[in-house]
């Protein structure tokens, strides 16, 4: 073999050498960087099980479930926008045949609360309102939505989800806003803040508020307590109209009947509102510090047939599709952790008041010591 032939294999198997200490290093580059993910994955895994919840680390896993499964059957949270949002999941999962139907009202929360602790009824999904989430809790499905969420194996917003109960998840959000009709309200006289109400010329049946307190409950997180009831007895004391009913008390400033509600309207309805009236005199404003609630909590029941398809119309509805339809069709009701949500377009930059998930098991509480400084028996809030 000739001199030339010997550097030739020489420099072949430098090449070869070469390249296969490339393959190692890229090799344990690439270890090395995904092990902290994988063991990430895997504790919260394990932690989550420790305390009794299903944890999967592959959403293909989900997938493969659901498909298994192919039926799906939802009490969901949304009235108007619950077809728009049926027929697009079926064309993402052609594979699941849907159910869904509306549950919306305080009512028909307590008689699906009863039916389904009777056995009588079988679906996969339930809206947990905020007055009955103790009694809720108990049916629904222990898995880990929050940490499924922070580890993306389910596209959810993780602020969407109950850091306690991390098998809840709120859907969209109430925004509360103060309606007037312009008519009747000049710019010198429209409210800057939540005192300017207190001001002698609003005294006398001068603007309407909600006989319910529970849009005032929502200054408690920002004010605190005390100061929140030190403000509804001077409310109370200012004379309003008391109403009863937001669709109707809106109606109502849209007619001209009442010049101002106070407390009553939602960002979402006082738009709404808005799109139907023809002279265009219903107009609101949003007070610092804003009031935020979450609302459409869902949650998947632990006597479903289908809670991998379940997981699938619960993600889908978080996602940046499901918030669009929600915001078109019910409208405006997407969740203020959407990015582009009409609610969080509505409150960027503001002071808010947010109440959040610890602060809503204490709501039921604040109405009761909200309605006894309005001056009136608690029942007739109920």
């Amino acid at each position: 073999m000739g001199f030339v032939e010997r550097m030739r294999i020489c420099r072949l198997l430098a090449r070869v050498v070469g390249s296969v200490l490339i393959l190692c290093s890229w090799s344990a580059y690439l270890e090395a960087f995904a092990a902290p993910a994988d063991s990430a994955l895997l504790k919260a895994k394990q932690e989550a099980e420790a305390k009794g919840y299903v944890f999967y680390t592959n959403r293909d896993e989900i997938l493969n479930k659901a498909k298994k499964e192919g039926n799906f059957r939802g009490l969901i949270g949304v009235a108007g926008s619950l077809k728009p949002l049926a027929e697009a999941f079926r064309k993402k999962y052609p594979f699941i045949h849907v159910e869904v139907q509306t549950l919306t009202t305080v009512d028909e929360g307590q008689r699906a609360l009863l039916s389904i602790k009777a056995g009588q009824t079988k679906w996969d999904i339930a809206r947990t309102t905020p007055t009955l989430y103790s009694e809720w809790l108990p049916l629904v499905w222990k898995v880990d939505l929050l940490g499924m969420a922070e580890h993306r194996v389910l596209d959810i917003p993780p602020q969407m989800i109950d850091p306690t109960n991390r098998n809840v998840i709120a859907l969209g959000s109430r925004v509360v806003a103060v309606v007037y009709n312009r008519d009747l309200v000049s710019a010198s006289q429209l409210p800057k803040s939540w005192e300017d109400m207190l001001k002698p010329e609003w005294k006398g049946k001068k603007f309407a508020t909600d006989i319910n307190p529970a849009e005032i409950a929502g200054l408690v997180p920002a004010w605190g307590l005390e100061k929140t009831l030190d403000f509804a007895r001077k409310i109370a004391a200012q004379q309003p109209i008391w109403s009863r009913g937001s669709t109707r008390s809106v109606a109502a400033v849209a007619t001209g009947e009442v010049p101002l509600l106070l407390h009553g309207a939602s960002h979402s309805l006082a738009v709404s509102a808005q799109r139907k009236d023809p002279r265009g005199v219903l107009q609101y404003v949003l007070l610092e510090p804003v009031p935020v609630r979450f609302r459409i909590e869902q949650a998947i029941l632990s006597a479903g047939s289908n809670p991998h398809a379940a997981l699938l119309w619960l993600e889908f509805m978080a996602s940046s599709q499901g918030q669009k339809l929600m915001d078109e069709h019910e409208p405006l009701v997407a969740s203020l952790f959407s990015k582009g949500a009409a609610a969080e377009q509505a409150i960027r930059g503001k002071k808010l008041s947010l109440v959040s998930w610890e602060d809503n098991v204490q709501i039921e509480n604040w109405v009761e010591k909200l309605t006894d400084a309005y001056g009136f028996p608690r029942g007739s809030t109920k």
